[in-house]
């Protein structure tokens, strides 16, 4: 699919890896909607991709709930008279050791909330907004493109029992979505990144980051920048479908 003249929905568009894909999207011609729950920083993309020479629209909805979900998705289909595609970024971490023990008593258990928090967003949203998104293609007999976002933490990772099962989730929902949807020309991949140069990276202890740095191949962090071509990639090829793309630098070997 070529993107220019497309639109495409972004959840977590307000920031981070979410405005890198808003931006590089804009900058082939793309429309954007973005969806949020920061009203400001929603501006501030708006603001970037009018800048890359195109247009958005913010949008505030809770991706856990499906109420607000539904509503927005039938909004964007409003305003925009359909869309072509879907990045499922929103998500949240909740890192911490599911047991912590202490001269042989366990002190601290990872909580419901804990878990479940992390699971409602990275794992039920991606359901309810993928959900929505293919609905509406098929009721518009519109083909298009559904991207979802995992992890290379999928695999498992120390201190991320919530985090890496929602991943390892977004990726089966993946390749069962691709293999339902195929039909109605709707194509759906998934994007597994490493570590990714932000904010929270940038405020590392020079060590830590170090030694981040020094586990990678390539022998640095990714760049949002990267993940936003592989975005723009899957969106372009129109044989990819049901896979996931690691873009971790050689980490996960």
């Amino acid at each position: 699919m070529n993107v220019e003249n497309k639109t495409i929905v972004i959840t977590g568009g307000g920031q981070g890896l979410g405005r890198a894909i808003a931006v590089n999207l804009a900058e082939q011609g793309a429309k954007l909607a973005l969806i949020d729950l920061d009203a400001e920083l929603l501006q501030e993309t708006v603001t970037l991709v009018e800048q890359a020479g195109s247009s958005a629209k913010p949008y505030i909805a809770n991706v856990t709930i499906e109420s607000d979900v539904e509503a927005v998705f039938e909004q964007i289909n409003r305003d925009f008279e359909g869309f072509d595609g879907l990045v499922n970024n929103a998500g949240i971490l909740r890192d911490g050791m599911l047991l912590k023990e202490k001269d042989g008593e366990i002190v601290k258990k990872m909580s419901l909330a804990q878990f479940q928090s992390v699971i409602d967003v990275n794992l039920t949203g991606v359901f309810l907004c993928g959900r929505e998104a293919a609905a509406h293609m098929v009721n518009n007999k519109r083909k298009g493109v559904i991207v979802n976002m995992s992890s290379i933490a999928r695999n498992g990772n120390m201190g991320q029992t919530n985090y890496a099962a929602s991943k390892a989730g977004v990726v089966a929902m993946t390749v069962t979505w691709a293999r339902e949807l195929g039909r109605y020309g709707i194509r759906v991949g998934a994007i597994a990144p490493g570590v990714i140069r932000t904010a929270m990276t940038d405020a590392m202890k020079p060590e830590m980051r170090e030694r981040l740095e020094k586990m990678k191949p390539v022998g640095r962090l990714g760049e949002a920048s990267e993940i936003a071509h592989t975005v723009k990639y899957i969106f372009e090829n129109e044989f990819f479908t049901g896979r996931v793309v690691e873009i971790d630098g050689g980490l996960a070997m």
